[in-house]
């Protein structure tokens, strides 16, 4: 079966709008290279959140009936895209948040039809209040905001729209993307898997102090340099085995980073197999957040878009050409290199969030020195001012 007759048996009934895949010329005349934006940003009805988790509501209505109640937990992203979908499925839904979501956000999810519970402090709290909720209801289930492989599906519609998108007969040397619990590399991997991009490098990119999936890759076999007992583990990481996919995971105690999207505290067991697994293999990396917020200052200026911490991690390394010469290998014929960013946009982004992120770079460029950028199990440095 072609891929485009497998891309419409999978998604002829999707609820999202395909996205655009622009050449960007700024970052394009910077690196060299072909750079490509894939623009899932607009929230929620074009993020790939609403891939993944309206894919899952449509799955869970087709299963168990009109009088399901799609049950969620979420810090903000997920919850939009659940909120959404149910009210276009015509079914109830509630989103269990943690205290501090902003007014903003709640106010969107009532507007979209969605109820909404305030339960803990953090995201797992929410998660806990989520799940007793499902167990003392027949109609409820549970909606995963990153770890189920209907959720994947659902994001890897975004790879076959690259595939028909990119021009005739060009395959990317790279896809880069953001990772929390890691639901959208998932979802890449198995796209890239379907179209014939297994060999395509993932570049994963997480901010430090919210960075599991990176800490993760690091407790197994595989892309990091040396033997994985030589391998420190970072203070407040709690290893552990996950024996259906024979995979160490990462379970973090804090979260520090201002990047909240991607804040999950240990990934997809199943996705680090993957990621272990894949032939195009992962190249993981880990910036600081002033790192992402000069990205979205950037970014701002060069495409006239706002997007959050959690999205311009991906986006920050092509603003640093010393660093994205490290991660992309050279092009497989003579012609410039062609790279994929996935753009995911988010929520959590205001005006005056891009002034606080400017007061904060700047004050950090007056400091001078290096940001620090950890590969692969390699530290880099990397000039903050170039």
């Amino acid at each position: 079966m072609s891929t485009l007759n497998q891309e419409e048996t999978l998604y002829h009934e999707k609820l999202w709008l395909e996205t655009p895949l622009i050449r960007s010329i700024h970052i394009s005349s910077l690196l060299q290279c072909n750079v490509y934006l894939k623009l899932d940003t607009l929230q929620p009805a074009q993020s790939f959140k609403y891939r993944g988790i309206s894919h899952f509501a449509q799955h869970a209505k087709r299963t168990h009936g009109p009088d399901v109640h799609l049950i969620i937990a979420s810090g903000g992203n997920a919850g939009l895209a659940a909120a959404c979908a149910a009210n276009v499925l015509k079914v109830r839904c509630t989103v269990y948040l943690p205290h501090g979501v902003n007014q903003s956000t709640i106010d969107f999810l009532r507007k979209e039809g969605a109820e909404v519970v305030i339960e803990g402090s953090y995201y797992l709290e929410a998660l806990q209040g989520a799940r007793k909720a499902v167990e003392a209801e027949a109609n409820a289930i549970m909606i995963p905001a990153y770890d189920d492989p209907v959720v994947w599906e659902g994001h890897a519609s975004m790879v076959y729209e690259i595939k028909r998108q990119l021009p005739d007969g060009t395959k990317p040397d790279a896809i880069f993307c953001s990772v929390g619990g890691g639901g959208l590399a998932g979802g890449i991997m198995d796209g890239c898997k379907a179209v014939g991009w297994d060999d395509v490098p993932l570049v994963t990119v997480e901010t430090h102090g919210s960075n599991c999936f990176y800490q993760s890759l690091s407790l197994n076999d595989g892309p990091f340099a040396g033997d994985v007992a030589s391998r420190p583990v970072p203070e407040g990481t709690r290893p552990e085995h996950c024996t259906e996919h024979n995979v160490t995971v990462a379970h973090l105690a804090t979260l520090k980073s201002k990047a909240t999207s991607l804040g999950a505290s240990s990934p997809s067991a199943a996705v680090v197999r993957k990621a272990l697994n894949r032939k195009g293999g992962v190249r993981s990396i880990c910036i600081p957040d002033e790192m992402a917020m000069q990205a979205v200052l950037n970014f701002a200026e060069d495409h006239k878009t706002l997007v959050e911490l959690a999205c311009s991690a991906t986006i920050a390394p092509a603003y640093k050409p010393s660093l994205f010469s490290k991660l992309v290998p050279e092009s497989r014929s003579n012609k410039p290199a062609t790279v994929v960013l996935v753009v995911c946009g988010g929520f959590k982004i205001s005006l005056d969030d891009l002034e606080e992120y400017r007061r904060i770079v700047a004050a950090d460029l007056a400091e001078g020195g290096d940001w620090e950028v950890a590969y692969n199990g390699k530290l880099l440095a990397t000039a903050k001012a170039e």
